[in-house]
C-alpha cells in the first residue's frame, strides 16, 4: 500500500495546473460570447433609436409647418450619429412643398427616411462596420399649416 502512495502523488503532480488551463479556455470563450452579446445589443439599440427618430421626424413633419432642416435637426438630436445627408424628407404629391405661401396645404403624405448609416463595433481586434437597413415612415397630412402644434413643433 505504501508503494501506491508515491505513484498517486506523482500522478497528482502531472495534473497540477490543468484546472487553470481549463479555466483559461472556458473564460476566453465566455468573455468572447459576452462581448458579442453586448455589441449586438448596442447595434440593435442604434437601429431602434434610428427607427424612432424617423417616426418622430415624420410626426413633426405632418403636425408642424416645419421645413426639412428643422426636421433633420430634431432627428439628429435624437441620434447624433445621423448626418443630415442620411435623412431624406419628401412630400406627396411631388412639389407640393415648393410654395411657402401655401404652407404645404396641398400635400397629402410625408415620407421621412434614413439610409446609408453605419455602426462601428467596438470589438477588440475585429473592428466591424455594420450598415443599418433603410428605414422609412410615411404618414398622412394632418395640419401642415401651423407652427403652433404644441411642444412637438418647438
Amino acid at each position: 500500500m505504501n508503494a501506491r502512495i508515491p505513484q498517486l502523488r506523482s500522478s497528482r503532480r502531472k495534473q497540477r495546473g490543468a484546472a487553470i488551463v481549463e479555466f483559461g479556455i472556458v473564460a476566453a470563450v465566455f468573455c468572447t460570447l459576452l462581448i458579442g452579446i453586448f455589441e449586438f445589443s448596442r447595434v440593435l439599440y442604434y437601429w431602434n433609436t434610428a427607427s424612432e427618430a424617423v417616426r418622430l421626424g415624420a410626426r413633426t413633419a405632418v403636425v408642424c409647418d416645419a421645413d426639412a432642416t428643422i426636421i433633420k435637426t430634431k432627428i439628429a438630436a435624437m441620434l447624433p450619429m445621423l448626418a443630415s445627408s442620411n435623412v431624406t424628407l419628401s412630400y406627396t404629391p411631388s412639389g407640393c412643398d415648393s410654395d411657402p405661401d401655401t404652407a404645404r396645404n396641398s400635400c397629402t403624405f410625408v415620407t421621412v427616411s434614413v439610409t446609408n448609416v453605419s455602426v462601428q463595433t467596438m470589438i477588440p481586434f475585429v473592428p466591424l462596420t455594420l450598415t443599418m437597413p433603410p428605414l422609412a415612415t410615411t404618414l398622412p397630412r394632418e395640419s401642415l399649416a401651423t407652427s403652433t402644434g404644441g411642444t412637438v413643433c418647438q
